[in-house]
C-alpha cells in the first residue's frame, strides 16, 4: 500500500514507479553523460526502476555479466548524490557487492539501485568499467 507522503505511485500492475521525473547524470571518470529526464514507465534490464534500467533505456552501457539478477558485482556503481532517495540495499546485494572492486560506502549495484524519483542522482561509473561506456550505438 502507498504511503501518503511517498514519491512512488502504484500502477495497476503493483510495480512502484517514481510519480515526478528526475535526472540522472553518468560519470565515467572525468567524462559526464546527461541521461536526461528519466521515464517512469519503460523497463529494460535490472530490476524495474534500477539505475541499470536507466542507463539502458539511455543507451548508456553498463556491465552486467549476470543479466542483471543481482548474481555477481560487475554493474558496480558509486552513487554520489542523491543516495538518499534510493532503496536500501538487500543482504544478497551487500554480499554481491563485498566481491566488487573499489567499494566505498555509496556503492550499489546498478541493477538492484532503485531511485524514488525525489533526488537528482549523480552516478559514477567505476574506472575498471569505464571502456564498457558509450553513448549510443557505435
Amino acid at each position: 500500500m502507498k504511503q501518503p507522503d511517498s514519491p512512488l505511485s502504484t500502477p495497476a500492475d503493483s510495480e512502484a514507479v517514481p510519480a515526478s521525473k528526475f535526472k540522472i547524470t553518468f560519470r565515467p571518470g572525468e567524462d559526464t553523460i546527461e541521461a536526461g529526464e528519466v521515464d517512469p514507465t519503460g523497463h529494460h534490464e535490472g530490476e524495474p526502476g534500477s539505475i541499470l534500467d536507466w542507463a539502458d533505456q539511455h543507451d548508456i552501457e553498463i556491465e552486467h555479466a549476470c543479466g542483471g539478477f543481482a548474481a555477481c558485482s560487475t554493474c558496480h556503481v558509486i552513487v554520489r548524490e542523491g543516495l538518499d532517495s534510493c532503496n536500501e540495499a538487500s543482504e544478497e546485494e551487500e554480499d554481491m557487492l563485498d566481491e566488487a572492486p573499489g567499494l566505498t560506502l555509496q556503492s550499489r549495484l546498478a541493477c538492484q539501485c532503485i531511485p524514488d524519483g525525489s533526488q537528482d542522482l549523480v552516478v559514477e561509473i567505476p574506472a575498471w568499467n569505464r571502456n564498457l561506456v558509450k553513448e549510443g550505438a557505435h
